[in-house]
């Protein structure tokens, strides 16, 4: 089996050959300390300079940035599986804001992002960067950008050698994944900021339903032209409205502001044929889990260890939610023991029940050596079922 045929055959709780073999990604930093102690380089990765310690380098498309590099000598030292990718659409705001450093204050640069914030970050980029401004402060920030960057029509929304694309994709051996950045909550916040959007529920509610009405119905038209045009395997939903202890809204919220978005976008995905709707949110999602799945949602990642989520216990709750994730990464850093002991006591369990791929809760950090992440990998390998090369 391909990568592709692997992972339809899991997210329809069959039994592939073998679970896609992914990593969520890793941090920078870490894939250098791996160059250092034994991974062989042979495409290697951005310099420090384009790349920061604390930028991510991804195998998996479902799970990283499209912009980011990718992990091809991890991929290839370890035997993994073809990552999936995504269709080339811009999503969310076209134009984008122009990225610009607008002060350089000797550790950190003060810059503009694509989605119009001015933020303070530290040049490593291995800490959150302290926001300053936002794109949207109130009603009128908002009607500029509808009509200035959310226009649903394909124009300069598409790569210019989209037909060829579209000819290579009907023959792919990977997973294709409609979505990119789009989510209810987590699009909104990056207009209107991690505070403000929280003070906004209760403050300006109208503006808040208004943007999350507004781009529901912008998704739904840009996608419905993509999807005339391309099959796609899933798609995907980018939200982290969630943190260590809970959801950062309460679920009679979502349920008000944000469910209906979901159940108008996921029957659009049904109506095209897409049988997978896979979220992506960090943090303790417990919560939410049953309001995601009313909206349509039939999957979710990765599944933090940290902020109280094991998946072992979720596939218990849930048995016919697809779970992505969910090993601690925390156990990497502890060496062989730990590694064998988070593996043991999830990954056989998980495996039996289906609609599972294994993989670190989140970006690998550089506190896991080579040889801790490469036993991972392998010992993982042999739990899947693959006979491990040698040497």
């Amino acid at each position: 089996m391909n990568a592709r045929e692997r992972f339809l055959a899991t997210m329809d709780f069959e039994k592939p050959d073998i679970v896609p073999q992914w990593e969520f990604g890793y941090w920078a930093g870490a894939v250098r300390r791996w160059y250092e102690e034994g991974l062989p380089l042979k495409v290697g990765i951005p310099t420090r300079e384009e790349w920061p310690d604390g930028r991510a380098v991804f195998h998996n498309r479902m799970m990283g940035n499209p912009g980011s590099p990718d992990d091809y000598d991890i991929m290839g030292e370890l035997s993994m599986d073809k990552p999936t990718q995504r269709v080339p659409v811009t999503c969310f705001l076209s134009p984008p804001f122009q990225e610009q450093v607008l002060a350089d204050m000797g550790d950190f640069y003060k810059w503009s992002d694509a989605d119009g914030a001015v933020k303070l970050e530290d040049k490593t980029r291995v800490s959150m960067p302290k926001w300053l401004s936002w794109a949207v402060s109130g009603w009128e920030d908002w009607e500029r950008i509808k009509a200035e960057r959310l226009d649903p029509s394909l124009e300069g929304r598409l790569p210019r050698d989209w037909e060829s694309w579209k000819q290579q994709a009907r023959n792919r051996d990977y997973p294709l994944l409609i979505g990119d950045v789009q989510g209810f909550y987590g699009s909104v916040r990056r207009l209107l900021g991690p505070e403000n959007i929280l003070l906004a529920f209760y403050d300006h509610p109208d503006l808040i339903r208004e943007m999350i009405n507004y781009l529901a119905d912008f998704w739904i038209k840009l996608y419905d032209q993509v999807l005339e045009q391309i099959d796609v395997d899933a798609a995907l939903v980018w939200e982290d409205n969630c943190y260590k202890s809970g959801p950062l809204i309460s679920p009679a919220m979502f349920r008000e502001f944000i469910l209906p978005a979901y159940q108008k976008i996921t029957s659009l995905f049904r109506s095209h044929g897409i049988k997978h709707i896979i979220v992506d949110t960090d943090g303790n999602c417990w919560k939410l889990i049953p309001l995601f799945m009313e909206g349509g949602v039939t999957g979710m990642f990765p599944f933090e260890v940290a902020a109280g989520m094991n998946v072992v216990e979720v596939r218990k709750a849930f048995p016919r939610l697809q779970i992505l994730g969910g090993i601690d990464k925390q156990a990497l850093a502890r060496g062989s023991e730990a590694i064998q002991a988070e593996l043991e006591c999830k990954v056989p369990f998980m495996l039996s029940q289906g609609g599972y791929i294994p993989s670190v809760d989140h970006t690998v950090p550089p506190d896991i050596s080579w040889d801790d992440f490469r036993y991972y990998r392998l010992l993982l390998k042999k739990m899947m079922g693959e006979p491990v090369r040698k040497g």
